[in-house]
């Protein structure tokens, strides 16, 4: 006789749903044989093989689809057999905790789509997902009793005598696991895991607020002089009591605001932009696309150390300015100043020029000292001072070196903000300047601020050797020395494969000169910089036009460069001292030297001029008159003069100042008459 079950193949189970009478005896399951043979004359004794789903498909199969072994569905165990088989399978799954992963694919033998149910939304998983643990392990808790219950009704279990097993293995109320069931009404499989999530969030206050009130609450607290929540929730007391308002205890107002107002929000209005921008995080550069020196970065710190300086009355606080290579992290050159001018930039730049070559780009600070002319003149990004075309160009700028500017108070565009950082604790605060030390900000004065200054030359020789330590220090964390190399050594390694531009010493030698642009002034084309006056004899062939001048500002008198603003040099221009005005010998030098001068282009011009004059002029032709050229059109006369010169005897000569007079005559008359 052919019996049918109600389930279908492919239920979900952690057992297997297919086991050969070997398997089924190993499994000991109640109420079941424990040998093979023993299941073997069971299966036979309950005809087995002639027993068929729903769907009219055989409940056993040959193994593997072939052979002779035969293979039987654990729907045809006995009832207490699948109750056990259920257990066992809830066990497993509390043991292994599933989340969505491990239930999407094995709710249904035919998946999250089937034929009549609803699929669970996105939404409803991305609130799960937000949901506390505590609440996810309630859910998965639920699920795992409502697959038992589904995997004994497919069993052949009556719902409800499932439902009552599920609830006592698990410790469950069976009324608890209708409504969970009831959840779940119409959803996939795939979806039951948030359906069956606890919808409670706990006990709330239920007293209401007034509107009045939050709004009050709200332009209390959230403002930047930072009141304590304590403090505005009293004041809001007192202005309910005046208004009549209806206000919640400080707990619940405490937990609405937060629950409402996003802490970005309140983060703005109690601390301000720059808190608000501090929450965004800093973006991560990765420095390891360049090699050695391809990048630099710079930038000045004022040293927390007073220093006795050369020429200054009392001490300061001198700046200390580092290049730093962006790749390694390597100090590659650094200088100190009394302030952070163009000229202190210069010089840095200069012994990074010298000792290892040209970078390619360069991180700037955006002050007054590296966005002088001097040094970024015709960077098209220039923007701290008026561009002009007739500034010079600077001296990155003629060195082919891109500058990029630094954001304004940006710590996370400067990577030499780190270097600083590490600096100020190793050489501010080193023994050498106990006393001097100033401390990192006002409020943090040591208790011997200002009780002395350190010498220069002491100063300089710590500076040296914090800044040789500091590169030489082993187990960096940046990418390119993975926790193992210091910045010299991920320098050199990559400083020795590297393409590095190197400068010639001429080049050095003009580019690490001031420059300033300047027009020779009349009569004889003289340049003025800085109070001192520069010429050479090239010079007269420039007056009135802008040129550029390069000097060292610390040798005006040695002389200048003179270039033209395309770049093309001129030569070198001597600085003209004024002297005493009764000093007579350095006015017979003057004039000799003037002498001098003179004779040299007189004889310069006789050379040149090889004929004189006159001769000139006999090389000339000479040329013959040309006749005159014959009227063409002649106006005729009218009028007396016409009868007079017609009455003439054409025989005899014209007299023509006769006939002029006679003409004139007779126009008088005829004016008389008139």
């Amino acid at each position: 006789m052919i019996r049918h079950v109600t389930t279908a193949p492919g239920q979900p189970h952690l057992s297997k749903e297919w086991l050969t009478a070997a398997e089924i005896a190993a499994m000991k399951l109640p109420e079941m044989p424990t040998t093979k043979r023993g299941v073997n004359l069971l299966a036979k004794r309950q005809s087995w093989r002639e027993r068929l789903f729903t769907n009219d498909e055989p409940m056993s199969r040959p193994r593997n689809g072939r052979g002779t072994e035969i293979e039987y569905h654990r729907g045809l165990f006995c009832r207490e057999a699948q109750a056990e088989l259920a257990r066992r399978d809830a066990a497993q799954k509390l043991l292994s905790a599933p989340g969505q992963d491990g239930v999407d694919n094995k709710m249904n033998g035919r998946g999250a789509h089937e034929s009549g149910h609803v699929t669970c939304s996105a939404d409803a998983w991305a609130w799960f997902e937000r949901l506390p643990e505590k609440r996810k392990a309630k859910a998965k808790a639920r699920l795992v009793v409502l697959e038992q219950v589904a995997t004994l009704v497919g069993g052949g279990f009556r719902k409800n005598d499932a439902v009552h097993t599920a609830a006592r293995d698990h410790g469950a109320c069976p009324a608890s696991v209708y409504d969970w069931h009831k959840l779940v009404g119409g959803l996939a499989r795939a979806g039951w895991l948030p359906a069956l999530a606890p919808r409670h969030v706990g006990k709330t206050d239920t007293k209401e607020c007034s509107p009045e009130a939050w709004e009050y609450l709200k332009a209390d607290y959230l403002t930047t002089s930072r009141p304590s929540f304590e403090a505005s929730c009293e004041r809001l007391q007192m202005a309910a009591a005046e208004h009549g308002w209806q206000v919640p205890s400080e707990r619940t107002l405490r937990r609405r605001l937060h629950a409402e107002v996003p802490n970005a929000v309140i983060v703005l209005k109690r601390e301000g932009v720059e808190a608000l921008r501090r929450l965004y995080p800093a973006q991560e550069r990765d420095r390891s696309g360049f090699h050695a020196l391809e990048a630099v970065n710079a930038d000045g710190h004022k040293a927390d150390v007073f220093v006795n300086w050369p020429g200054e009355k009392k001490p300061v606080r001198p700046v200390l300015l580092v290049v730093q290579d962006l790749y390694s992290g390597m100090i590659v050159a650094w200088r100190v100043g009394l302030v952070e001018s163009a000229h202190l930039v210069q010089l840095a730049f200069g012994d990074v020029f010298r000792e290892f070559g040209i970078p390619t780009y360069a991180w700037l600070d955006n002050g007054r000292g590296f966005a002088s002319k001097w040094i970024t003149g015709q960077q098209p990004n220039r923007y701290r001072f008026k561009v002009k075309p007739a500034d010079p160009s600077g001296v990155l700028t003629q060195l082919g070196v891109e500058v990029h500017w630094a954001t304004p108070y940006s710590g996370q565009s400067k990577p030499i903000e780190r270097a600083f950082r590490d600096l100020c604790d190793r050489l501010w605060r080193h023994p050498a300047f106990v006393g001097a030390y100033t401390g990192n900000k006002p409020d943090a004065k040591p208790e011997d601020y200002g009780s002395k200054a350190v010498p220069l030359d002491r100063f300089l020789q710590v500076v040296g050797q914090g800044i040789a330590l500091h590169n030489r220090r082993e187990g960096r964390r940046s990418r390119v020395c993975g926790g193992q190399l210091s910045f010299n050594q991920a320098f050199d390694a990559s400083f020795a494969q590297a393409p590095i531009r190197k400068a010639v010493d001429e080049q050095l030698r003009m580019f690490l000169l001031a420059a300033e642009s300047v027009t020779a002034r009349a009569p004889a084309g003289a340049v003025h910089v800085l109070g001192n006056r520069y010429w050479a004899d090239f010079l007269t062939g420039h007056v009135g036009k802008k040129l550029i001048v390069r000097f060292d500002p610390d040798a005006l008198h040695d002389g200048v460069q003179v270039e033209r603003l395309d770049g093309a040099r001129l030569g070198f221009a001597a600085c003209w001292a004024a002297e005493g005005f009764a000093d007579l010998e350095a006015a017979r030098t003057h004039a000799r030297a003037r002498r001098s001068w003179m004779r040299a282009y007189r004889d310069m011009a006789a050379a040149e001029i090889t004929l004189t004059a006159a001769e000139a002029a006999a090389l000339v032709p000479d040329i013959e008159p040309a006749e005159p050229p014959e009227a063409r059109v002649v106006r005729p006369i009218f009028g007396n003069t016409a009868t007079a010169l017609a009455q003439a005897d054409p025989a005899e000569d014209f007299d023509f100042d006769a006939a002029f007079a006679a003409g004139l005559k007779l126009i008088k008359g005829g004016q008389d008459e008139i």
